[in-house]
């Protein structure tokens, strides 16, 4: 089963995606993962992407897309996966599409989690993480047995600076602008599910389950 999962930041969809990769033994691909994995193993891709890193510029199109073609033809890929984080824009979705089409392969569902933004706002804005040992927490829905301790090892907790609310705002708004064409091209196709993403975890996950 080839899959997506879609969402705002903070909408739910790395968790639920695990969910997805316990069940149907399937890796979840982000494209941040595929970026570090390609350069670790030096690929030709690899290489060039490291090359507009290095120089503090976006890594094209053409480039991502060449890194996920390395990745989705590997063997752990055969009997699926979970695309999370790509594509971003119209473009890049065409281009996958093309791409898919090459290696015999189509995306099978589309799983959109759906959060109002002021829930969202208030999901990420209370994260609270350990720089030390990269656990995470939340003031409201996950908080930490001392205020401000890490539980696992003593850390004074921190917010990252991308958690805040007026940062998080822009991360919205450029989401939405990006991501609605893509909505209506995968509509079109009637591969796209969508979910309320701000039900309880249980729930949002059995609805998941319930599109596929």
């Amino acid at each position: 089963m080839n899959l997506m999962v879609f969402g705002a930041p903070g909408a739910g969809k790395g968790t639920q995606a695990k969910f997805l990769v316990e069940k149907y033994g399937i890796p979840q691909i982000s494209t941040g993962d595929m970026l570090r994995a390609a350069i670790v193993e030096k690929t030709a891709m690899g290489m060039e992407a490291k090359r507009y890193m290095d120089a503090g510029e976006l890594v094209p199109d053409s480039t991502i897309i060449g890194i996920i073609e390395e990745r989705l033809a590997k063997e752990d890929c055969q009997k699926g996966f979970i695309l999370d984080g790509f594509p971003r824009t119209l473009a890049q979705a065409e281009a996958l599409d093309e791409l898919l089409e090459k290696q015999g392969k189509k995306i099978d569902k589309v799983l959109s989690f759906e959060v109002p933004d002021e829930l969202i706002i208030k999901r990420i804005a209370g994260r609270r993480v350990c720089p030390k040992c990269g656990a995470s927490y939340h003031v409201e829905f996950n908080s930490p047995k001392a205020e401000g301790i890490c539980d696992a090892c003593g850390s004074e907790l921190i917010i990252r600076k991308d958690d805040n609310k007026e940062t998080v705002k822009n991360r919205l708004s450029n989401y939405h602008s990006q991501t609605a064409p893509l909505v209506d091209f995968y509509k079109n196709k009637g591969v796209f599910a969508q979910i309320d993403g701000s039900q309880k975890l249980e729930k949002v996950t059995q609805d998941m389950f319930a599109k596929l």
